[in-house]
Parts: C-alpha cells; structure tokens; sequence
C-alpha cells in the first residue's frame, strides 16, 4: 500500500495573524474602522485635486470680469430625463435699472449641455507637460457658454477653479508643515532622549520656552514681519517654516519619552555592542518601533496646520493675493453683504470643515489601529 500525499491543514485566523508584520495587523485593523476608511477615500480625492488642480478646474481661476460678478451657482445634473447626459442650467442677466448694475439668475428653462474631458485654457501638467484638456466644461463650440459649478465672486472669476487651486495650496501647506515638524520632532526628541545630559536640558528648555509663549500671537507677529514685496512663492515658504517651528515641540517630548524607555532595551544594547553607529541605532533600530505613532501623531497634525494657514491667511497675514489658498477665498466672505448676494463664497469654509474632519478620523484610526493593546 502506497503512503497518500499528506494532509495540510487549513490555515486559520491564527496561523495567519501570527506570521503577519506588523503593518499588515495595523491596515487589518484600521478598515475595520468604516469611518476613518471613508475619510481616507476623502482625503485621497482631495490630494489627487492637489496633484492636478488645472485638469479639475473649468476655466482660469486669475481670468477677471466685473460684468460677470455674482453668477449663482449653477447645479450639474447627471441625467436628462432617462438618458445619462449632463446639464446645468442656462445664466440669464439683466441690468437693475436703480442700481444699474447687472443681476444674474438661472433660467430653468434652458439647457447647457456638459461634457466631460473637453479642451479649454492651457497649462502644465505637474507643472511640466504642456496640456489643455479639462475634466468638465460646456459642450458650446463657440465659447460663449460657460460653466459656474459654484458661480463666481465680485470680480467675475469662477469660484470652483478658485478653490479647486485654493485646495492645492492649502493642503500642501498642512502636509509640508507636518513633515517638517516631524523632522524636527524625531531629530531633537531623539537627541534629548538618547544623549541626555546637556543636549536634554537644553532641548527640553527650547520646548518649555516654545510651548509657555502663545501661540496665535507669535504666528501672527512672524506672519507680520514678512516683507511685503515678497513673491507667494517666498511667502508660502515661509508660513510653512513658521507653523514648523511652533508645531514641532509636542512630538518631541512623546519621541524623548520613548527613546529613554527604549534605550535600555536588549535590542538596543545587542546594535551596541556589534559596533552600530548611534545614528544607525537611532534611525533603523528605535524609530522603526513606533513609526506607527508618529504617522498618527501627525495625521492628527495636519488638521492644526491646515486651519492656522486658513486663519492667518483669512486675516490677510499669511498667503497673500494673488496666490490662492482657503483663507484667502474666504477674504471674500468678509463682508456681511457680499455674503447675502453671494452664500456660496462660503463653500471654502465648508471644505476647510471636511477636510480637517477626515485628517481627524483617518488619525483616530490610525491611533487605534497601532495601539498593539487594541482589541
């Protein structure tokens, strides 16, 4: 009698966590968390806008004209009776014989068709490629009509390009700032934590003296202090620089706590004595153990960063025009009556809530699913 081939096992739920990295447990944990899952969705689309604001938008968001100013937003319909055929609304104006100023209004009873991937003005891709196709405009051949997905503001420039470009700036803004304040977070929190001795004292002072001062005041007297005659280009430099250098000091306490826990370590001790540099011990031995935390720490960050730019720029000490950024859309909406002709120059706000509402989500997520005590 002939031996059978042997029997494996099914492998169960067990063997399959037991031999997972770590990584894999913490994305098996996090899209068990439907709401951080969907803002992650979210916060996706809104960086794949950052990437190709130009492709996005519908028309140039610097083209002025007066005459258009205050066009209502015109509402896209996806289906033309049973047929899937995208329209919106035709704008009709007329001129207000007291005022004699010309007032907008949708005409229901006219169509503008939609297309998608149409061609309109030229730009860059990634600002390198020469391109001019856009995701949506109006099918017109002529020109003439146009598209007003969330109309227009009191110089006539249509507010959808303008915050589709506004998004760009300021969730780069958010991301840039993190970055730069996790570098410094982990560099001198790790230093503290590591060397001790004078570097903690001196370090740990800096984060004392940086967390006792106020925080808005110094971001606004350092906004201030650029000179104005800089390009948006320098300012957005330096209002990353600026909310960096504030926003650095929390994760360098929580990096200092871990690397005096971790340093006492087996692990650390073994890279000790087969002769790794400290700076190897540092970043590819004590980091890698709670590189989980510090992307949590800052997703929950970036949130903190992203409504300080709005908020500096909103009180015209951060981005400045003609450079586009939440804050600066939302310049417009200053004035109680502009915001009575025109509601939807709030829309930015609106998007500064969802934005910094995903950011908080996707990190509660991250937070628990990296918590190895989590059930």
């Amino acid at each position: 009698m002939t031996a059978g081939p042997p029997v494996v096992a099914p492998e169960t739920a067990e063997d399959r966590v037991s031999v997972a990295s770590n990584w894999r447990l913490v994305w098996w944990r996090f899209r068990k968390h439907r709401l951080a899952l969907l803002s992650a969705f979210v916060l996706l689309a809104l960086y794949g806008v950052v990437l190709f604001p130009d492709f996005v938008s519908t028309q140039d968001p610097e083209a002025t004209d007066a005459r258009l100013a205050f066009i209502p937003v015109q509402r896209l319909h996806l289906f033309d009776g049973a047929r899937l055929s995208p329209w919106v609304p035709a704008v009709a104006g007329k001129r207000n014989p007291t005022t004699l100023r010309m007032e907008w209004g949708v005409d229901g009873s006219r169509k503008t068709p939609v297309r998608f991937f149409v061609t309109g003005y030229s730009y860059r891709l990634l600002g390198i490629v020469p391109a001019h196709l856009h995701l949506l405009g109006t099918a017109a051949p002529d020109g003439r009509e146009r598209l007003y997905l969330l109309g227009t503001d009191r110089l006539g420039r249509d507010q959808w390009s303008r915050l589709v470009h506004g998004t760009r700036t300021s969730m780069t803004i958010g991301l840039a700032a993190v970055t730069f304040s996790v570098v410094l977070g982990v560099m001198l929190g790790g230093i503290s934590g590591y060397f001790g001795g004078v570097a903690d004292v001196v370090i740990q002072r800096l984060i004392e003296l940086l967390q006792s001062l106020p925080t808005i005041p110094i971001w606004l007297a350092l906004s201030a202090a650029l000179p104005r005659d800089w390009s948006p280009q320098q300012v957005f430099l330096a209002i990353t620089v600026i909310l960096s250098l504030v926003g650095w000091t929390t994760l360098g306490r929580e990096v200092r706590g871990r690397f005096l826990a971790l340093r006492e370590e087996d692990f650390v001790l073994a890279a000790e004595l087969a002769g790794a540099s400290r700076r190897r011990i540092i970043v590819r031995h004590m980091v890698p153990t709670f590189l989980s935390h510090i992307i949590a720490t800052s997703t929950l960050a970036i949130p903190a960063m992203i409504i300080s730019e709005t908020s500096l720029s909103f009180l015209g000490l951060g981005i400045r025009p003609p450079a586009i950024s939440w804050g600066v859309l939302l310049q417009e909406a200053q004035n109680i009556q502009t915001v009575a002709l025109a509601p939807w120059l709030l829309v930015p706000g609106l998007i500064v809530i969802l934005s910094v509402l995903a950011f908080n989500l996707v990190g509660d997520g991250l937070r628990d699913a990296a918590d190895p005590y989590s059930q």
